[in-house]
């Protein structure tokens, strides 16, 4: 099958107290955006590889190619003003069967977890990685929290896959606000989810603190 790889960075990382949104940000001497394309890449150097940045950086993200000499094909879409927004510009670019979409900042995902998702996409329609909770959890209900079984529970990770036709129709819907991932768009067309193990360092780099995590996870997996 023919797969497009849409790596989303269409956020200005307003939480991050950074100049730069933090997908440009170095990990290891790289931006964190490139280690994640290369991800993809090194994994599958055929994959159509579509990213979403916002319109006022693109111009920065072409003097960190030209700086890093990056020279890994990829097609710029504008990034909306919401993550379905970002996601539906780009799912009308793709050329593949399928599709994988990922967070820009998980630049750690690992290829055991691409390849089962890739293997799993020949058989359903929408593929989910997914952790297990750890924590014992609760929920806050009018002032008063109550204990949840969290094996009831999961984390839901990217990249998020579908049939690109499958996809494509769900995000024919307009933007709702419980539509938090790729998934839920899809889910609500009444496709059902099916989920697959992930991998514990593909992180969401969010906060300093993440950062940090996965500067200290890339020096001890290389």
């Amino acid at each position: 099958m023919k797969l497009s790889v849409i790596i989303t960075a269409g956020g200005i990382g307003k939480r991050f107290s950074s100049k730069v949104p933090k997908q440009f940000l170095n990990l290891d001497e790289l931006p964190i955006l490139m280690h994640t394309i290369l991800r993809f890449s090194r994994w599958n150097p055929e994959a159509e590889i579509i990213l979403t940045l916002p319109i006022q950086w693109c111009d920065y993200w072409d003097e960190l190619t030209l700086k890093h000499d990056f020279t890994i094909p990829h097609q710029i879409v504008d990034g909306g003003k919401e993550r379905f927004h970002s996601i539906k510009n780009a799912l009308n670019v793709c050329s593949g069967s399928h599709v994988m979409i990922h967070d820009g900042i998980r630049p750690l995902v690992s290829s055991d977890t691409l390849s089962r998702s890739m293997e799993a996409l020949k058989t359903h329609d929408a593929v989910v990685p997914y952790l297990k909770i750890k924590e014992s959890i609760r929920v806050i209900n009018n002032g008063r929290s109550e204990a949840l079984d969290r094996k009831k529970y999961v984390t839901a990770q990217t990249p998020q896959c579908f049939n690109l036709e499958v996809i494509k129709k769900a995000y024919l819907e307009d933007y709702n606000e419980v539509f938090t991932d790729d998934a839920s768009v899809v889910e609500n067309s009444g496709v059902n989810i099916h989920l697959i193990d992930g991998n514990e360092e593909n992180i969401k780099i969010t906060t300093q603190k993440d950062l940090l995590i996965a500067r200290t996870i890339l020096n001890n997996t290389k």
